[in-house]
């Protein structure tokens, strides 16, 4: 079962391409999505990655979290399930 990370405090140098190579070392990466401002165009500083198996997504944050990335600390964790928007 895959498992989907959230990667946070990224580059804006950060791409999909860069990331899936990036967690390519700790396993088969399904996607990797760096989050883009709708308006702007420019990264919003985080991202998603999942991972094809739970053991290579524990790898990957062992190994990841607090590594750099072009000059950046990131943070990598467990992505929690998206909140229900609420519509006024």
């Amino acid at each position: 079962m895959s498992k989907k990370l959230y990667i946070g405090n990224l580059p804006y140098s950060a791409t999909d391409e860069s990331l899936n190579t990036k967690f390519s070392e700790f396993g088969t990466v399904n996607s990797a999505k760096v989050i883009m401002d709708r308006d702007s165009g420019r990264s919003k500083g985080f991202a998603f990655v999942e991972m094809s198996t739970d053991s290579e997504a524990a790898n990957s944050i062992s190994r990841a979290n607090g590594t750099d990335l072009d000059g950046r600390v990131i943070s990598v964790a467990e992505a929690k399930p998206q909140a229900p928007r609420r519509s006024y």
